[in-house]
């Protein structure tokens, strides 16, 4: 996870800022074939694992975006209706921990998705420090559209790879999963 810190300038130093932004060039001003310049990429950068890691989840995750958009789920949701769905009862912290999730995290999203009426939770009667969680029937039709939506944006990228080449993919990033 990622914090960006951001400090607010006071009054003389935001005043300094703008004169430079004027007088900076700014990529708006370059020539348009430098901005699409492809020859700009590094040879560099182009062998670096974690650099093309990047790139790809990119393109893949523009795409879940755009796929799910008037679903209104993100990833992290619509696998948390994904685990509940196949897990009736299960734990919230037991959905953090498939999903690689701090406890506050998930905590948020399960909020979310109860506040949306797709989720529901239950304290447990055999622990009742345990929350257990159930999709609503919303929760169930919006996770059934997802599915299908899923399953067309994966068939997008995995149509792109021969049968040998997505399973050596998905054993290598599994290895690399498992490198932590």
């Amino acid at each position: 996870m990622c914090h960006i810190l951001f400090v607010l300038p006071t009054n003389s130093q935001a005043a300094t800022l703008q004169a430079v932004a004027r007088n900076s060039p700014s990529r708006a001003d370059a020539p348009a074939d430098e901005l699409d310049d492809p020859a700009l990429l590094a040879v560099e950068l182009d062998g670096f694992l974690g650099y093309r890691l990047r790139r790809a989840e990119s393109v893949m995750h523009r795409d879940f975006i755009a796929a799910l958009a008037d679903l209104d789920l993100t990833q992290k949701q619509a696998a948390t209706l994904w685990l509940i769905n196949g897990n009736p009862a299960v734990a919230q912290v037991s959905v953090a921990a498939a999903l690689g999730m701090d406890r506050a995290t998930m905590m948020a999203i399960v909020d979310r998705l109860e506040d949306r009426g797709l989720v529901i939770r239950k304290r447990s009667s055999v622990d009742r420090r345990r929350q257990e969680l159930y999709l609503t029937p919303a929760g169930q039709s919006t996770l059934r559209k997802a599915k299908a939506r899923i399953s067309k944006h994966e068939e997008r990228f995995t149509s792109l790879l021969t049968a040998a080449e997505l399973a050596s993919l998905l054993a290598a990033l599994r290895k690399l999963q498992d490198a932590r």
